[in-house]
Formats: C-alpha cells, structure tokens, sequence
C-alpha cells in the first residue's frame, strides 16, 4: 500500500482545507510502467500504442476513445496478453488516426478553446509539452497544476462529455499512467461544456423544496413526479442540453434536494444506488440495459477512484458533479423505475470467479461499457463489503441477462 499512499500528499498539498471530505481507502494501483512482468508490460505497450494511433475523439468528434477504459477494465479481470491483444485489435478497428488542429495552443490562449473538440490534438501536444518543459515529466504535478488551478478551475467541468473525462482520469490513477492522464486533461478540456456553472457559481445551489439524504429515495419521487411527463417524446443523449434550457429549475430542485450530511455513508449509497439505476431499472424478460445509464456507474466508479486523491476540498462538488449529471441522464432517459425485484437474490452458488469468466469469455468481452459496469461492481462491494452479496447478485444478473444495449 505504501505505493497508493505516496500519492495522496502530492495532491493535497495543493489546498489545504479543512473541509469535511469522503475519507475511503485508495484502491491498488497498477504501476505497469515498471512492472518486467509479461502481463503489465503488454497492457503498458497497448496503451501507448493507443496514445501514439488514435484520437480521443472520432466518428465527427462525437464519439470517445475507449481503449484505454476496456484494456485497464480487462487486466483487472485478469485477462492474459492474448486475450488484451484481441480486445486491442476489436475496439481499435472503429477508432480513427490523429488529426490537425486549426492551431496550437500557448500558456495565454490554452483556456480559450474550452469544449471545442477541434482541439484534441492541440491539448494533447500542450499537455505533453508542459509535462516535459514545466514538470520534469511528473503527470501528477500536471495534472495537479491543470485541474485546480484558476478560478474557474477545470475540475469543476469532469462531467462533459457524459463523465468521460472523469472516468479517463480515473484509470490514469489506478494505473499510473502518464498516457492517460493527458488524455483525460485533453478529454477535460474539449468536452468542457455549460455544466460546469453549477459548480463554478455558488448561487445555483439554494434551497430546495423537497429534501433527503438518500439519492435512491429522490430518485424515486422524481420517477413519480409529473411535472416531468412528456416533456420528451424519446429517450435520448440529445435530451440533455434541451433539459437544461428549458427546466433547469426543475432539474435543480432534485439536485440541491440531496443533503449531504454524512459523505461517507452517503457516498456509499450513491454507488448502490448507481448499480440499480442499471441492473434493477430492467423488467425480467427485456434485456434492456440503457447504454446511458451505464455511464452513471462508470463515473461514480470513478469518482470511487478519485476521492482518495483529490484535495477534500473538492469531494463534495465532485460527488456533486456526479448526482448532476445522474440527474440529468435519468430524467433524459424517461425515469426508468428502480425495482430491487428485478434483481433475483438466489444467486445459486455462483461467485466472483463465474462472473469474471463470463465477462472475458463470451461475445461481449470486447464491449468497453459491459466489461466497466462488472468491474465497477466488484470494485464497489471491495470497497463497501457485500454481506448480503447485492453487487455480486447484481452482476450475476447482468451478464447472465445482458444481449447488448438499449439507447
């Protein structure tokens, strides 16, 4: 563990704060980097591969890079070099080589191109550049000095994109990854959207009319709230800006409902509470397990990542960041009801292992959000204990129920 805590202080130092943060064990982290063993080495040789042939963003820069969430996800497995190589050469065929930027980008102007994808190159170069030029190729400084600095500082913008900064960052942590991590800087800065305000302007968060500590328990008063019936015909991704623009006090009202009295206990919740939004929103017979809504797992698995790393002065705003974006995907997706009865609790013997064997061995070991969501599960009953196996009968459920994804 002495390797996971070596990187706490670096990034508290950076503001000290007497906030009441989320104060959760770090997880293991993976220093490939370094590792002589066959098994890092070729995940380390992937990633770069990755880094050095593909874009963060392709398919008219609508789409993000993958790779590196599903490689990391399947080592964690276990997945052995053949199998990481054979998921390499899946994802990679829908990726797209690297492309000019209109220009690059300078100390003065970096903030300037704030959420225009055009740029992913220029902020991957600026990164590198300031990685080598001003932090002597230390990426934790960088990413120290990137995120938190300014007074609009990026890390209250991680949610853009659907959390995929957030959820890169994540993965740059645990795997101590330099790669990544510019990734995730650039991913921040070009998904960089108009949910940051929320954050960033303290008189959004007001006093709500309704109130709770339990955001299962919101949830579920929102799903039966009809103030929100029809105001979309379909579900969708393209709901989400249209929400915003024209109920943003509604969808403000649940976001300042959640009070957040005790971090911890709460924070705990809120990854249960992230399981069922993708496992116990599924009526048994349907398969329909939301593409969208598995990003609220993938990012509050991330957060789970973070918290251990970033100041305690961010924890709050980070978990909040988090319930926004749930928020909004929820209601964007048409309230899909949380039944904990669709989740059979006769799980009839089976484990981790059978699930972990599943997830690499079928026709969707090469499907980055299927191979995430398990992983985010086992990593959330690892970190909370699973006594009465809730996350493991979750998983069991999804992949022995999972055909591919509903949008």
């Amino acid at each position: 563990m002495a390797g996971v805590l070596s990187y706490v202080p670096l990034l508290n130092r950076l503001v000290a704060s007497s906030v009441k943060g989320i104060d959760i064990e770090p997880v293991e982290v993976h220093s490939i980097e370094t590792a002589a063993e066959k098994r890092p080495r070729t995940l380390k040789h992937l990633l770069r591969a990755n880094h050095v042939n593909h874009s963060i963003l392709y398919h008219n820069l609508e789409f993000d890079n993958h790779m590196a969430h599903i490689l990391c996800s399947a080592y964690w497995l276990g997945a052995e070099p053949p199998q990481l190589h054979h998921i390499y050469e899946a994802e990679a065929k829908t990726l797209e080589p690297w492309k000019p930027s209109p220009s690059e980008l300078t100390e003065d102007d970096w903030r300037d191109f704030f959420g225009d994808r055009r740029y992913q190159r220029a902020y991957v170069d600026f990164f590198e550049d300031a990685l080598v030029m001003k932090h002597s190729y230390s990426w934790k400084k960088l990413v120290e000095e990137s995120l938190f600095s300014g007074k609009e500082p990026l890390v209250n913008g991680l949610i853009g994109g659907l959390g995929h900064p957030l959820i890169h960052l994540g993965y740059a942590f645990e795997f101590d990854n330099r790669d990544i991590a510019i990734e995730a800087l650039a991913m921040a800065a070009t998904s960089y959207n108009f949910l940051h305000k929320y954050i960033d302007n303290s008189s959004y968060t007001r006093k709500s009319t309704v109130s709770s500590t339990s955001p299962t328990e919101l949830l579920n008063k929102l799903a039966d709230d009809t103030r929100f019936d029809g105001i979309f015909e379909e579900p969708g991704f393209a709901n989400i800006e249209t929400l915003f623009e024209k109920h943003e006090s509604l969808v403000l009202e649940y976001w300042n409902a959640w009070d957040i009295t005790d971090p911890v206990k709460q924070f705990q919740e809120s990854q249960e509470t992230a399981v069922a939004l993708l496992v116990a929103t599924v009526p048994a017979g349907t398969h329909s397990y939301n593409f969208f809504l598995c990003h609220v797992l993938t990012t509050s698995h991330a957060a789970r990542i973070l918290l251990p790393f970033v100041p305690s002065k961010y924890h709050i705003s980070l978990v909040r960041q988090w319930w926004l974006l749930t928020l909004a995907v929820y209601i964007a997706e048409l309230r899909p009801k949380i039944d904990p009865d669709y989740v059979p609790s006769d799980i009839k013997g089976r484990d981790w292992n059978y699930v972990e064997h599943r997830v690499l061995n079928t026709d969707w070991s090469t499907d980055a959000h299927y191979v995430k969501a398990i992983r985010a599960m086992k990593v959330a009953s690892q970190t909370w204990g699973d006594v009465h196996e809730r996350y493991l009968a979750a998983a069991v459920r999804f992949v022995d129920d999972f055909k591919g994804w509903v949008h």
